[in-house]
């Protein structure tokens, strides 16, 4: 295979040309493990390491390889490990913030054209995980289509897909089912050559039965879920890119227990496109959409065109990005503590004057 048909194109060339860099030559990333990564380019496929620049640059922050990335590599013969020396700029990324308590970002997945964000037909149906998806992959630049999977094991999966489309925006909806074949013609559509897709959602969901019949081949294990609780065990363990029957590529990834979004405003923005429309009708450009008077997002409440879950999961994805943004941002944790003093100050003297007033509003 050439750099082509890895998916090198325009964007990633032109930075190519802007550098200087003497005996090496661009490669893709297309699997990961520990500090080793599996290249692949003109010259064919190697396992490479990071050069001490490199891990330099990324303990002061810079970018470490994910897989879906082209990076620029050093060969040094058949016998020999190839040398990662820089990543090259990204067109898209996937990422939320690292589990646990550190404040960092994580990369799930670089340059891709679509994200296939998964999610079973079932007990665990849930419109409010995926709008946490759609906001992420928003936000990386890439183009989600919902993949609504397990459509054998479902009694109305049509009317799953109805609600679900009424939280996609724009987004395509595909109802499948990886056991049968079923709606697999849809998917095929988005499978063109050179594109990259990426396989996304929970344990259980069914993102490696995906992935083998997409293939044609089993090329990730399977297991069943859990007849206890319905949800799904950690099959694939690490991302790696295929190539799909017909040139297209194809990313899996281990199943997200959690998902906490990183720098995504525009992404929820953009998710809850139809929130903010109405919220630019109400009366008062600062509402907080509780019970002021004109407010329009509390007329689609009541008049039940807007979902009350709906509305209360954004607010939900806003405060973790304030949240998020005060723990980065050390400036603006002290201009939130400000905001607060101030709010406390105000409240205090306001009983303060009701209590001189003889306790009168």
């Amino acid at each position: 295979m050439t750099i082509t048909s890895w998916g090198w194109n325009s964007y990633f060339a032109a930075f190519w040309q802007g550098g200087d860099w003497k005996n090496a030559a661009p490669a893709r990333v297309i699997a990961q493990q520990r500090k080793f990564w599996r290249v692949a380019g003109d010259f064919g496929e190697c396992w490479a390491g990071a050069s001490g620049k490199l891990r330099l640059a990324a303990d002061e922050g810079a970018d470490w390889p994910a897989v879906g990335d082209w990076v620029v590599v050093e060969l040094h013969g058949p016998d020999s490990a190839a040398v990662i020396q820089e990543v090259l700029p990204r067109r898209t990324k996937f990422v939320r913030k690292t589990p646990g308590k550190k404040m960092h970002e994580q990369v799930i997945a670089a340059n891709v054209d679509t994200a296939l964000l998964v999610s079973a037909l079932g007990g665990d149906f849930n419109p409010r995980r995926v709008e946490r998806y759609l906001v992420q992959c928003w936000e990386s630049g890439a183009r989600p289509v919902i993949v609504l999977n397990k459509a054998d094991a479902c009694a109305s999966p049509r009317e799953k897909a109805a609600e679900m489309e009424r939280v996609a925006l724009g987004a395509s909806v595909c109802v499948v089912s990886a056991k049968t074949g079923e709606g697999f013609g849809e998917l095929e559509e988005f499978l063109r050559p050179e594109q990259t897709l990426v396989l996304l959602g929970s344990s259980g969901v069914g993102k490696s039965t995906i992935a083998n019949r997409l293939m044609g081949q089993a090329v990730q294990e399977v297991q069943p879920v859990r007849e206890s609780d319905g949800k799904g065990r950690h099959t694939t363990t690490a991302r790696e890119l295929f190539v799909v029957p017909g040139g297209a590529l194809l990313m899996d990834t281990p199943g997200l227990r959690e998902m906490q979004l990183w720098d995504a405003e525009d992404g929820v923005a953009q998710t809850f496109g139809d929130i903010d429309a109405l919220a630019a009708q109400c009366r008062f450009g600062d509402c907080c959409h509780e019970r002021e008077p004109g407010c329009a997002v509390q007329a689609a409440l009541d008049a039940g065109t807007l979902d009350a879950a709906r509305l209360e999961n954004r607010r939900k994805l806003l405060r973790e990005q304030e949240f998020l943004r005060r723990k980065v941002n050390p400036q603006a944790q002290s201009e939130y503590q400000e905001q607060w003093k101030l709010l406390h100050r105000a409240h205090r003297q306001k009983y303060q004057q009701r209590e001189k007033d003889g306790g009168k509003r």
